[in-house]
């Protein structure tokens, strides 16, 4: 198994690995839902307190935000898995919606020059 730079097919069958071998099956949906609103909580925490105005509470220093952000993409494959997503094809999709819904819209958006 190729842990290194995997595409988003490989990711996802890697995590579908795991899950089947060590983690004996996928939580519920719903159970993922809650944990991945979980997750965005933990990374939101940790991104307020490096670059917002609060500061780190002690021990929690050395989290870091490549961790976290790990944390919220491998519950977002295990949702695509169980719900048959092909995340390669919707993000595919996903480039095309924004590309032409967005074109020039952010182009003449006043407030990004």
């Amino acid at each position: 198994m190729n842990h290194e730079s995997p595409s988003i097919k490989e990711l996802q069958e890697q995590v579908d690995n795991w899950i089947q071998t060590i983690g004996v099956r996928y939580f519920s949906e719903l159970t993922n839902m809650a944990i991945l609103t979980e997750e965005v909580g933990e990374l939101a925490r940790l991104i307020a307190r490096k670059y917002g105005d609060q500061s780190f509470k002690k021990g929690e220093e050395n989290l870091e935000i490549a961790d976290e952000i790990a944390d919220v993409l491998w519950v977002l494959v295990c949702i695509a898995n169980q719900t048959g997503v092909d995340l390669s094809s919707a993000i595919k999709k996903n480039f095309e919606k924004k590309t032409n819904r967005d074109s020039n819209r952010h182009k003449e958006n006043s407030k990004l020059k």
